[in-house]
């Protein structure tokens, strides 16, 4: 193992994916099941993450699903990856992360993110439409304060004075909004590799010391699957890519559906071109290889912490790749060490 893998974080990110023929309940069951495993095997953090009217993702109400998984676990950070603050009061957002970090003091992230409902039927449902992420900068400068001893009178109790880190998504002009702000940058390793590193050092040039810290935080986001082969991790790839294969053509993101099912199929040639790209970008094979893939994109982004997401049909495979991707980096041992 490379000097890199040793010193880097490494957390997941989970957005309870439903299988087909799964009640949403018992994905969201998996999903408080797989924090407890994630903290057994030495990960970093846990994130959920915010959909609204998507079948195939039962993850709608990610604060009240991290205080769950902080309810079930003891030592692991858990947060969002993240809260589509154009969807939410600023006020709402800093008093449901100040009642978690009251409750589980010093293990509570804040993942925010730019992005509004998929459909403008769930833009409607929420009271929002796309140029409320226009107003990005005032929500984000709003919620800050309230942290940091209230806005015009108004008081976000509990939150006021509490420290609740605070991670911006690379949506958008995520980036050049993190450094002027002065948070930690969460950016997708499948965004673009030029593109990425290129946000990522425009990002570490104009950044500015703020309620982040004083220097800049990078966690890079990427697909791992670890698998015998690399043969039987592509074919895990297989429900995801074709779920988004069918987003991109009929507007609904569906539950998975087994590897076995997608073989059969018979694609338009406009789903096999969105399913084949979809298959691109992932880390996948055993554990040598994925850990040099890894190592490699550590090493040309400069990244902190590496934050984990995969999807499969098999939770049994999904969770055994996320076992031995911590086991491979020692993240048993050095877990006690990683603390911050």
């Amino acid at each position: 193992m490379t000097e890199a893998l040793r010193a880097i974080r490494f957390s997941i990110l989970d957005r309870s994916r439903v299988r087909a023929d799964q009640p949403h309940p018992e994905a969201l069951r998996e999903t408080v099941e797989f924090a407890r495993l994630a903290e057994e095997w030495g990960y970093h953090r846990f994130w959920v993450s915010e959909h609204h009217s998507v079948p195939g993702v039962a993850g709608s109400a990610p604060t009240v699903l991290a205080g769950a998984l902080a309810a079930a676990t003891t030592r692991i950070r858990v947060g969002t990856g993240g809260v589509m603050l154009p969807n939410h009061q600023p006020l709402i957002v800093a008093e449901q992360f100040g009642v978690l970090e009251s409750l589980f003091p010093g293990r509570i992230d804040m993942g925010l993110g730019r992005s509004v409902g998929f459909t403008g039927g769930v833009r409607r449902a929420l009271g929002h439409d796309k140029r409320d992420a226009d107003d990005f900068d005032a929500q984000l400068t709003e919620l800050l304060d309230y942290f940091a001893g209230g806005r015009q009178g108004v008081h976000a109790w509990p939150a006021e004075g509490l420290r609740v880190p605070a991670f911006l998504l690379a949506i958008g002009s995520g980036a050049e909004r993190a450094a002027r702000f002065g948070l930690p940058l969460v950016i997708a390793a499948a965004s673009g590799a030029d593109a990425m590193v290129e946000a990522i050092e425009g990002y570490r040039t104009e950044f500015r010391p703020g309620p982040g810290g004083d220097t800049p935080y990078v966690v890079v986001s990427g697909s791992v699957v670890i698998a015998d082969t690399t043969e039987q991790a592509h074919r895990l790839l297989l429900p995801e890519a074709w779920s988004a294969a069918w987003s991109r053509t009929r507007g609904e993101f569906p539950p998975l559906l087994p590897p076995e099912e997608i073989e059969r199929l018979s694609m338009t040639e406009r789903q096999r071109g969105f399913f084949e790209d979809a298959l691109r970008g992932h880390l996948h094979g055993p554990e040598a290889e994925v850990l040099a893939g890894i190592d490699r994109l550590i090493r040309r982004t400069g990244a902190d912490e590496f934050l984990v997401h995969t999807s499969t049909y098999d939770r049994t495979a999904r969770l055994e790749s996320h076992r031995r991707l911590a086991d491979a980096v020692g993240l048993r041992e050095r877990a006690p060490l990683m603390q911050r």
